[in-house]
């Protein structure tokens, strides 16, 4: 096999280990990666604005609201808007969401960030290196994306019933 391929194939088990690593958590408390992600700031931080999530996970707003609209659904979140300044609503985990995120699994990216760690310096600095130039060489240098590791629309993660969307690139 010439290095190319090599490399190929390399990448087409990350992303196949992510989906897995999807499909699985999806399998075992019926949530997404980004599902999770917001639990877990909103159990870190009870009362948090919806805004604040977004940024903490570096995910747009709308997206974050759009995943909070299905945690709702499922009661796993609750909206309190403030009596103070109405403009605010903090968030809350359910008593059912507090059981879900105490059983819940890491997220994919937590588990790869806590072995990415234990790296020394310099080998940390070379992966990046290698996976920025990677991303260069595929084009993808200019894409918007966030540190989460879900494969294909963050939209199509929250739910299956959205219509997937093209991937937005910065100009």
């Amino acid at each position: 096999m010439n290095k190319d391929e090599e490399l190929l194939v390399a990448l087409r088990k990350v992303i196949r280990a992510i989906d897995l690593r999807s499909k699985q958590l999806n399998k075992d408390v019926g949530l997404t990666g980004p599902q999770l992600l917001v639990m877990q700031n909103v159990g870190k931080d009870p009362g948090i604005m919806a805004r604040q999530v977004a940024e903490n996970i570096t995910l747009s707003p709308a997206t974050v609201t759009s995943i909070l609209d299905r945690l709702e659904i499922k009661q796993l979140v609750h909206r309190v808007r403030s009596t103070e300044d109405k403009r605010k609503v903090g968030l809350f985990l359910t008593e059912k969401g507090q059981d879900i995120l105490q059983d819940a699994p890491l997220p994919f990216q937590e588990h790869f960030t806590n072995r990415f760690t234990q790296l020394e310096e310099w080998e940390q600095s070379q992966m990046v290196a290698t996976m920025q130039r990677i991303a260069k060489m595929m084009d993808a240098q200019n894409i918007d994306a966030s540190p989460l590791l879900e494969v294909g629309n963050l939209a199509d993660k929250v739910e299956v019933d959205i219509a997937p969307t093209t991937d937005k690139t910065k100009k």
